[in-house]
């Protein structure tokens, strides 16, 4: 089907229509406008959004009245009355004993024994009695004795002369004589003979103490006999 334009000519029904030229250089026109006009706005000019925050402030209220005198009374009337309808009962009456220090537990009184029971008095067994220290007098060493007797005085014997002297050692721990002292001599030549040969060649078996070694004190008499008168 064709149809007829004005101008005698033939146009296609279904064809699309040609948009204007002016139109269209128009809007671009309207558009490049703004953007200059936004581009050339200086940015104070362009306020931020800033949100409000709203700051409140506490508002004191008025305190509550004060409650009336009467009714005060009221309630005290109330609360008196209901102390004296509460039943009261009387505290027992727990009879003390008298303090005893026996009924201590721990107690340090001799003779109590803690854990035995309160008031338990226990008797502790005799204590044994101090022993008495085991004592060893000092005696001459064996290997001694031979050797014991001192030399007889020459003067003695040039004048046939007998006698004995008495003498009080001291030995050392280790049985030798630390010190000589005399009792008594029939005379003086005896007693120096003694005193010098005691002090070199007498040896002793120490006295001891449970055992142990201690210096004692011992008399002795040695006597000077001749054999051939």
């Amino acid at each position: 089907m064709e149809m007829l334009t004005a101008g005698g000519g033939q146009a296609s029904g279904y064809g699309a229509r040609r948009r204007s030229p002016v139109g269209l250089g128009g809007a671009i026109a309207v558009h490049a406008v703004v953007a200059g006009v936004f581009l050339l706005t200086p940015r104070e000019m362009i306020t931020p959004y800033v949100p409000q925050i709203l700051i409140g402030r506490q508002i004191p209220l008025d305190p509550p009245p004060p409650p009336e005198p009467q009714k005060q009374e009221a309630v005290k009337e109330k609360l008196q009355q209901k102390a004296e309808e509460r039943p009261t009962a009387a505290d027992p009456i727990v009879p003390i004993k008298p303090f005893n220090p026996d009924d201590l537990m721990g107690s340090t009184k001799p003779g109590f024994i803690d854990g035995a029971g309160a008031g338990t008095i226990v008797t502790p067994p005799p204590a044994d009695p101090p022993r008495e220290p085991v004592l060893v007098d000092a005696s001459i060493a064996p290997g001694a004795v031979a050797g014991f007797q001192p030399d007889y005085p020459g003067s003695m014997i040039r004048q046939g002369l007998e006698g004995s002297v008495t003498v009080r050692v001291t030995i050392g721990t280790d049985g030798r004589v630390t010190d000589i002292e005399k009792v008594s001599a029939t005379d003086e030549a005896f007693w120096i003979a003694t005193q010098r040969h005691a002090l070199r060649k007498w040896r002793f078996r120490p006295a001891t103490r449970d055992g142990v070694p201690v210096s004692a004190t011992k008399v002795l008499t040695v006597r000077f006999t001749l054999t051939d008168k």
